[in-house]
């Protein structure tokens, strides 16, 4: 129920009178029936401006940090969103994307909608990158549509690091559904997934007119954390 009340009351007529999102393709969000909307992922602020002008309710995959932060942020943060209906899931360990496979799987068997971040993480330089093969597993096996979505603009208003987001217009597109039926009984086959995920990453890219990264952005952002300690900067 409260996430209606965010979504029509208080928080989507907030965002649209803020942000006033040029929204593009909305028409192919099917209108019942699971499928997966796949996105880039360029600012905090996607988590709030894409289900806001989608219709139908959206789950979304969210790390578990967003559950267990410290202070008021930290608390706000978690309060929004399990009161958003948000899936927290372990990214570390072994187990981790298995574990966000049998969530995602769980909100599809029931007919819903799936929000996941293909990159896996924010992009940190406004650049996309390397999916991970999870969204492929979770097409294939459950066998639905793939609706990929960019979100343009919402990285200039809140990059990361950046608390309060500027005040400015962005836009929102959706591409047409893809079929990934010709894989069925493949969601084991490293080529088959590798496949699927490249596909999807390059409708995005599409839609998003991004720089296209052929490398993952966690492994990205990890070396140029290491350069960054191995050579400090200097103060003057």
């Amino acid at each position: 129920m409260f996430y209606y009340v965010l979504k029509y009351v208080i928080l989507g007529p907030l965002l649209r009178l803020l942000f006033r999102p040029r929204i593009e393709g909305l028409e192919h969000i099917p209108e019942e029936g699971a499928a997966i909307v796949a996105g880039n992922h360029l600012s905090f602020s996607d988590h709030f401006l894409m289900p806001a002008i989608i219709k139908r309710r959206i789950t979304f995959l969210a790390k578990a940090e967003y559950f267990t932060g410290l202070g008021l942020k930290g608390r706000l943060t978690a309060a929004f969103f399990r009161s958003a209906g948000q899936i927290p899931v372990d990214r570390s360990g072994k187990e981790a994307g298995q574990a966000a496979i049998r969530e995602g799987l769980g909100v599809l068997n029931k007919g819903e909608l799936l929000g996941i971040y293909p990159e896996g993480t924010r992009s940190h330089d406004g650049r996309l990158y390397k999916g991970k093969v999870g969204v492929a597993v979770m097409a294939i096996k459950a066998q639905v549509p793939v609706v990929p979505c960019a979100m343009v603009g919402t990285f200039e208003i809140q990059p990361p690091g950046k608390v309060v987001p500027r005040i400015k217009q962005v836009t929102i597109r959706f591409g047409e559904p893809l079929d990934f039926a010709r894989y069925a009984g493949m969601e084991n086959q490293k080529a088959a997934i590798r496949a699927v995920t490249d596909e999807i990453m390059y409708a995005i890219l599409g839609l998003s007119g991004q720089e296209y990264v052929d490398e993952y952005a966690v492994k990205v952002k990890a070396a140029q954390a290491g350069q960054t300690k191995k050579f400090p900067r200097l103060r003057r």
